[in-house]
Order: C-alpha cells, then structure tokens, then sequence
C-alpha cells in the first residue's frame, strides 16, 4: 500500500520580502509561516523548509529506530531525537546535512549493539535515503 502526503504553500511577493504560508494538508494538523528571513536568519514565529525537513528526519528517524531496537529483542522505553538540518547560503543556497543527537533509555542493550542499531536506523531510515545528497551524521547515547 502507497500513501502520498501533500502539503501546500502560498506565496506572495518576491522572495526577499515576500512571504507565505504552509500548510499540511493530509492530516489538516498545522499550517505555518515562512519567509527568507526565517530561512536566513531564523526569524522567530515563522518556519523553514530546513526546520520542516528536520522534523520529517528526526520523526523518521525514531520510527526506524525504535523497530530495530524491538527486531533486536531491547524495545525502548524512550527515544528523545532532534535532527539539526544546516542550511548554508555561501556560494548559492544550499543544504549541508543533517545531524541526528539521540538520548535513548533501552534496558538491556550493550552499547555495542545501541550504536550499531542506531548507525542501520539512521542509513535506513526512508528520509535518511531521500537525502542521500547530503552528510548525515549520528550522536547517540544510552540514557
């Protein structure tokens, strides 16, 4: 089974001082502001393409994440993930990567095991491979 998710944007004016909106559409959950200088400067109140795709990553992430730990018989009982997405305007407009910092509480794992687990989650995780284009990096730790 396939299921496409959709979200739209409006956008008004140029792309200095115009702004716009977004909205999820699929689940009707949120609709956001964004400009460049949220994109550029991280205007407080508005969002950015960045800021989005880092919760796609980190919410991703911890999906992949928590089925390996449970495949490998040490289901967590938390996983705390932010994933900080870098966009850089130097030389054109560009992302750079994305770095997943991981606090997890799973009982019964050696630290072995949780890296190699957490390094497979974040290769394999479907927006990890849709962002192939960039580095990824991982800070995991045991709680």
């Amino acid at each position: 089974m396939a299921l496409t998710s959709e979200a739209t944007t409006m956008w008004h004016g140029d792309l200095m001082s115009g702004k716009g909106t977004t909205s999820l559409d699929s689940s009707e959950a949120a609709e956001f502001e964004v400009n460049w200088k949220a994109r550029t400067d991280g205007e407080g109140g508005h969002t950015n393409p960045e800021e989005l795709l880092a919760a796609a990553h980190s919410a991703c992430f911890s999906m992949a994440f928590s089925n390996l730990l449970a495949q490998n018989g040490t289901p967590p009982d938390s996983l705390q993930v932010t994933a900080a997405i870098t966009f850089d305007t130097t030389g054109g407009a560009h992302i750079t990567g994305s770095h997943l910092l991981v606090s997890a509480k799973v009982p019964g794992i050696s630290e072995e095991d949780f890296e190699r687990i957490a390094d497979d989650a974040k290769d394999g995780c479907p927006v990890s491979k849709a962002l192939t284009g960039i580095d990824i990096t991982i800070e995991a730790s045991l709680a």
